[in-house]
């Protein structure tokens, strides 16, 4: 479900480092100084079952508090039952990843919480203007006997004086009584990439580009696996059940 205030947009400088040696003087120099490294990472997948020629990609934020990582999911097509060619079964996302700091440029990769954008909601983040905010609420379990088990709030939030915006993720689960909060500023120019990358893979997810260059596998005859890109060693992720919700 989308709630939409206002509408705020954010851009990461990939391969940016700016550690500031000055004194912060207010709050939102405070957030932004916090930047370590921001990474953008491509790299082939090894060759596997004919799946040799694949690269996976994805987008990471550091931060003081937190890191957040983005990586698109391709979309799923399966096989006309005439044969006649392919069709699409479900659209990809753009997945977001948070992930809590542990210590100075140290990070849990194992303790994330994720967050699929779908295409409209990714089409909501690139209309944001400097002023404007958005929230996004999603069950992974809706329609599910598990509905309401699992909540979680996507919140962006512009820091002020067009510094850039904060990206906080609040997931609530009422079986386990737990509540995880994450919290990423990112700058202006880290946002500006986010927003470049939205507006690049927004047709791809919906699979537009297979209808005028076609390059489907011979393996996406029947269902295809949908995989995560390829990361960090330490922030390789399993499938998370917020991209079946």
């Amino acid at each position: 479900m989308l709630k939409k205030f206002s509408q705020v947009l954010t851009v990461r400088r990939p391969l940016s480092k700016f550690l500031l040696p000055r004194k912060v003087s207010n709050t939102e120099d405070a957030l932004l100084s916090r930047s370590f490294v921001s990474q953008a990472v491509a790299r082939p997948n090894p060759a596997s079952d004919g799946d040799s020629g694949r690269v996976f990609v994805d987008y990471t934020i550091f931060k003081g508090k937190g890191a957040l990582n983005m990586s698109p999911i391709p979309p799923k097509f399966i096989q006309l039952q005439s044969g006649g060619g392919m069709k699409i079964d479900r659209k990809g996302a753009m997945m977001l990843n948070f992930f809590p700091a542990v210590g100075p440029k140290k990070y849990d990769w194992q303790n994330r919480q994720g967050f699929a954008l779908s295409v409209t909601e990714i089409g909501a983040l690139i209309s944001l203007g400097p002023s404007e905010s958005a929230e996004f609420f999603h069950d992974p379990s809706m329609q599910s006997s598990n509905a309401g088990q699992v909540r979680k709030k996507l919140s962006v939030q512009p820091i002020g004086n067009g510094a850039g915006f904060s990206f906080s993720l609040n997931v609530n689960n009422s079986v386990s009584k737990t509540s995880d909060q994450f919290y990423v500023p990112v700058s202006k120019a880290e946002f500006e990439v986010m927003r470049s990358s939205f507006n690049y893979i927004l047709p791809r997810i919906m699979g537009w580009d297979q209808l005028f260059n076609p390059q489907l596998p011979a393996s996406a005859n029947v269902n295809p696996e949908i995989r995560e890109p390829e990361m960090e060693p330490e922030m390789h992720l399993s499938p998370d059940p917020e991209w079946d919700r």
